[in-house]
């Protein structure tokens, strides 16, 4: 009887070890932010790509004061300042 709740008590915990690992996943971060910002300008902004990308900038150093990232209207938070 031990065994079996041994073995069960063994499970459940490799099973918690198993499901925090994807809950860590790598949080998201200011400079990944004006990466995409950045490679979405030379995709569609065409001679407006100076202009863009300045708004990029200032939307990077925008997040890296705040955390949040400003994209037209679509703000979201909780960003990791790096």
């Amino acid at each position: 009887m031990k065994h079996r709740i041994t073995s069960a008590i063994i499970a459940a915990i490799a099973l918690v070890l198993l499901g925090a690992q994807g809950a860590q996943a790598e949080p998201m971060r200011c400079s990944g932010e004006q990466k995409t910002c950045n490679t979405n300008c030379v995709k569609f902004a065409g001679a407006n790509l100076a202009t863009c990308q300045a708004s990029c900038h200032v939307s990077q150093a925008n997040c890296m004061r705040t955390g949040c990232w400003d994209n037209a209207g679509n703000r979201y938070c909780g960003l990791m300042k790096q």
